[in-house]
Order: C-alpha cells, then structure tokens, then sequence
C-alpha cells in the first residue's frame, strides 16, 4: 500500500519546508509545490507539466536515483537560466515511495 513520504523544498527566499508528499494520487514534484503554495501563482508550472518552460525547474541536492530526462527535459534544460549540474524539472519527477527524504531547492525565478 501507498504511504506519504517526506520531502524537503527550500523554496525561492531560501526557506525549507518539510512536506508531505502523497505517493498514491499520481503526483509530480512540481504539484507538490504548487498544492504546498510554495511559489507565487502563475510562477511555477506555467506549461501544466508538459516539461515546455521551465518555471519549476529545480535543484536536486540529494542522492536519490531520479528518473532518467527526457529528450524533452534535456532539451528544455538546456534553454533555461540558471542551470545546475543538479537540475531538473520538478514535473518530470513522479512522487514515489523511494523519494523518500528527497532534497530539492527551487531554481531561481528568472
């Protein structure tokens, strides 16, 4: 059976939020932030998760074994600011059991 997992966002201003994610309703790490209203409406999300913009592109700062990017991803990535060897998009990252204590900070907003 499905069991919530803790994740920790340090959200724009620097902030952390240890959050409980749900890993039975099909979610991705971007909805996560969103539902947690953890980045100002319209800031994170912009595309609805079709990995198109790049508004919820973040860092992931731990050592947890991610989902390989896409082509879609990568190619998204390598158009964005401010990217990181760690970065990914947070709607191209499902929320599964084995995140559990998953690290990630929010990239910058530009």
């Amino acid at each position: 059976m499905a069991q919530d997992i803790n994740i920790t966002i340090v959200d724009r201003a620097g902030e952390q939020h240890l959050v409980q994610a749900p890993t039975d309703m099909n979610m991705n790490l971007m909805e996560l932030v969103r539902s947690y209203e953890l980045a100002p409406e319209g800031t994170i999300g912009i595309c609805g998760g079709m990995a198109m913009c790049a508004s919820c592109q973040c860092y992931v700062n731990s050592q947890h074994s991610l989902p390989e990017k896409s082509e879609e991803e990568e190619a998204m990535l390598s158009e964005a600011f401010n990217v990181r060897e760690n970065s990914r998009l947070g709607c191209q990252i499902p929320l599964t059991e084995d995140l559990e204590g998953l690290i990630v900070s929010l990239a910058p907003e530009e």
